[in-house]
């Protein structure tokens, strides 16, 4: 039986009417994505044809889901808000607090220990408002959701970007902050801009070396890292048809790593064998009956250049396995000669110290068993692994069933080390130095998603290169960076040469899925006497307050830092050790912007002080223009805020003081988190405005109490000399988002209306 099954039959009871009208509103076959979408208007059926890429529509997301590390501020904020329960079915995951030292024994009971007060918070409120909780240990969260919530032509919202995994099964998931799905706890329509449609048809099939994980790297070649942004990824054709289920999760998990709205698949065979693998017969029969609302309509797929902004075409048959990296996921190389050529050339360490299988991207019973298929022949070969090897599961019942099935057994006799099932290394915890910043030039690979700079393991040399789990088995057996599985020969342990064969694997566990305790807790179904308590000396946990509005005159702004090149959440706030502060804002604002490089010194952290003319950390000299009453302002380059759905690369600079983030170009999420916080996310009108902006620079927003949809906000930069630029800037506020700009955040908002 699966989770909220009548919620599930009211959406599919309701999908025929709402989208035959808006096939008839919009007067044409409509795509899954659209399908979706119009079934899900908050109004219900449409009368109106949105317009792709403008129109900000309101919507009515089916559930929430929330990781440990976002959730805190998420349901910090939803206490706010003054309701007894949420609204919609939520839940909560705790898989970012286990950090990866030992083996899963030792560091679980050590993330009991030292993250008690966060969990027992988490899981109290929880309890309290109605909540799902999945204890430390139950799975990486979007694992767990593609087993237990995820279903065919729903839609759903998560506190974390890689949300956009339960794609694999028909949904359109999308990533969002903390107080986007504070909204929809609360009752709330949920907003986003209508998306454009990038359609990839998949023709051929897998075979070989070749795996899910190669498309999605293609597809990131040949979009690059924004080249999403604002778009829905449909995949379609034979090919895509041909795929395991938890294959299509893969592809749509890193979605992610283009910038796109969110990545999804039509409802297909593959999918209704994993709804039934996991005990979700009942999802599966009533997703039957109306099966042909739950893809796109035949002539969309027959004719794509007709109903999709874009459409790339790729022959699975022709794909070869890829590794994507390193320091950004969209640099893709072929793996063997190509790879020879480029690492020589810019001289990446051609040894691979680890290998790394597992995260959210790649961490099902079909990765783990294809992987254990490569480690099986290594022993059977007379080999050892050059690299060292870590195993993530994906899930408690993932871990279990491998575990029965002698999987898990095969990596071990080969050295690996079985983690916990969570995030561990792909989010930066992985205790794999005791001093990271000095730490060696070095390789990995690994079957995650993300690769920047420090991501893993909070080294800056670390070059970390991205691969199907396959592929991330042989190099580590290999040892080199430049290994081609399918040409080159090793050497074993009897001095023979050697070749290993193609992968194999299951799609699903034959003899089932099966597992003891998976880790939910259902809440009480009244939680009103539950006590949450938060104390003040807490080092993990504070109380938030209320954030005072801009107002419509700021004058006299200072630059904190104008950052060069890439600058990722990850950038603005750290992860890794940082994560144990996620919700204790004024502690977690001691690494704001940290990573950013300062575009006049090309150092990070280290930012000019216009007070006292001295250098000093972000922070730091962000807190002495606070105590100053002094507003700033952070400039950026292009794709600002790229990677993870954190808030608190939002929150941490408004707590601090930040007034505006002025930038060449947003990362969607991040662009909405600035809004919600009652921050100004602006762009250049001119993008070579962004070289006349000084490091002494003091900003005067001339027009600001006329700020209005469709209207560009002017901004008068004073040099040091005296001199004056005048910088014209661009905004996509709408009315609604104004507001939450005059209240001083969203959440003000919300809370003004729940009191009125």
């Amino acid at each position: 039986m699966a989770f909220d099954i009548d919620m599930i039959k009211e959406v599919y009871g309701q999908i025929a009417e709402r989208v035959d009208k808006a096939r008839n509103v919009v007067g044409k076959p409509l795509t899954l994505s659209e399908k979706i979408l119009y079934a899900h208007l908050w109004d219900g059926a449409t009368n109106k044809a949105f317009t792709r890429g403008k129109d900000y529509v309101d919507f009515a997301p089916d559930r929430i889901a929330c990781q440990d590390a976002t959730a805190q501020m998420a349901l910090l904020q939803f206490m706010q808000a003054g309701k007894d329960k949420v609204a919609v079915p939520t839940t909560v995951h705790c898989d970012h607090l286990i950090q990866a030292k030992d083996g899963a024994a030792t560091d679980l009971k050590h993330a009991n220990n030292v993250s008690s007060e966060v969990f027992n918070f988490l899981e109290s409120v929880s309890n309290k408002y109605g909540i799902g909780f999945w204890k430390p240990g139950a799975g990486i969260i979007h694992q767990v959701v593609l087993e237990n919530y995820a279903f065919p032509g729903g839609m759903m919202i998560g506190t974390d970007s890689h949300t956009v995994n339960a794609g694999g099964l028909g949904m359109i998931a999308i990533g969002v902050g903390g107080a986007d799905a504070v909204d929809v706890m609360a009752g709330m329509a949920w907003e986003l801009k209508f998306p454009k449609l990038i359609g990839v048809r998949l023709t051929g099939k897998l075979s070989g070396w070749t795996a899910p994980k190669d498309v999605i790297l293609k597809v990131a070649e040949i979009l690059t890292v924004k080249g999403g942004t604002g778009a829905v990824v449909e995949y379609f054709g034979p090919g895509a048809i041909s795929m395991s289920c938890t294959g299509k999760g893969t592809i749509c998990n890193m979605g992610a790593e283009i910038g796109a709205t969110t990545s999804t698949f039509g409802y297909d065979e593959s999918m209704e064998r994993y709804l039934r693998a996991t005990d979700r017969e009942d999802v599966a029969d009533a997703a039957n009956k109306v099966k042909e609302y739950l893809t796109a309509d035949p002539e969309v797929y027959a004719n794509p250049e007709a109903y999709f902004d874009q459409v790339i075409d790729i022959n699975l048959s022709e794909l070869g396995p890829l590794l994507n990296g390193p320091f950004t996921p969209d640099l893709s190389t072929t793996v063997g000669k190509e790879m020879t050529e480029k690492a020589t050339a810019n001289e990446w360490p051609m040894q691979v110290e680890w290998g790394l299988i597992g995260s959210c991207t790649n961490s099902s019973y079909e990765d783990l068993s294809r992987a254990a298929s490569i480690a099986q022949q290594a022993l059977d070969k007379g080999l050892k692994t050059k690299a060292e090897f870590g195993i993530n599961p994906g899930s408690e019942q993932v871990r279990y069933t491998a575990d029965r099935d002698g999987i898990l057994q095969v990596f071990e006799k080969l050295g690996a080390t079985i983690f916990t099932n969570a995030c561990g290394p792909c989010i930066g915890q992985w205790a794999r130095y005791s001093d990271p910043k000095n730490a060696p030039k070095n390789s990995i690979v690994h079957s995650f998603n993300r690769n920047f700079a420090k991501r893993a393991d909070g080294n800056p040399n670390t070059h970390a290169f991205v691969a199907s789990p396959e592929i991330t088995a042989a190099i580590a057996i290999a040892g080199r960076l430049d290994f081609n599985p399918m040409t080159d020969k090793l050497i074993n342990e009897n001095g023979q040469e050697v070749m290993l064969d193609e992968p194999t694997g299951w799609e699903l566990p034959p003899k089932g899925f099966e597992v003891k305790d998976n880790g939910y807790l259902a809440p009480k179904e009244d939680g009103s006497d539950v006590v949450v308590k938060v104390s003040k000396e807490s080092e993990r946990l504070q109380l938030l307050e209320p954030f005072l509005p801009l107002g419509d005159t700021i004058t006299g702004a200072k630059l904190l830092i104008k950052a060069f090149g890439k600058c990722t959440t990850d950038h603005i706030s750290m992860a890794g050790p940082w994560l144990r502060y996620r919700g204790h804002l004024d502690n977690i604002a001691n690494n704001t912007l940290i990573g950013a490089v300062n575009a006049f010194n090309k150092q990070t952290n280290f930012v000019k002080n216009q007070l006292t003319g001295d250098y000093g950390g972000v922070p730091d000299v962000q807190r002495e223009y606070k105590k100053a009453g002094i507003k700033t302002i952070v400039v950026g380059d292009h794709n600002y805020g790229e990677g993870s759905s954190r808030e608190h690369a939002a929150m941490q600079p408004r707590h601090l003081g930040v007034a505006a983030v002025l930038v060449k170009s947003f990362a969607r999420i991040h662009e909405t988190n600035l809004k919600k916080q009652g921050m100004l996310g602006l762009t250049f009108a001119n993008e070579n405005d962004y070289d006349l902006i000084k490091e002494d620079d003091t900003f005067n927003f001339l027009d600001l109490n006329q700020f209005a949809p469709n209207k560009t906000l002017t901004i008068e930069a004073v040099h040091k000399d005296g001199s004056k630029d005048i910088i014209v800037t661009n905004h996509t506020y709408n009315d609604a988002q104004i507001a939450w700009y005059k209240e001083g955040s969203a959440l003000n908002l919300i809370k003004r209306q729940n009191n009125a």
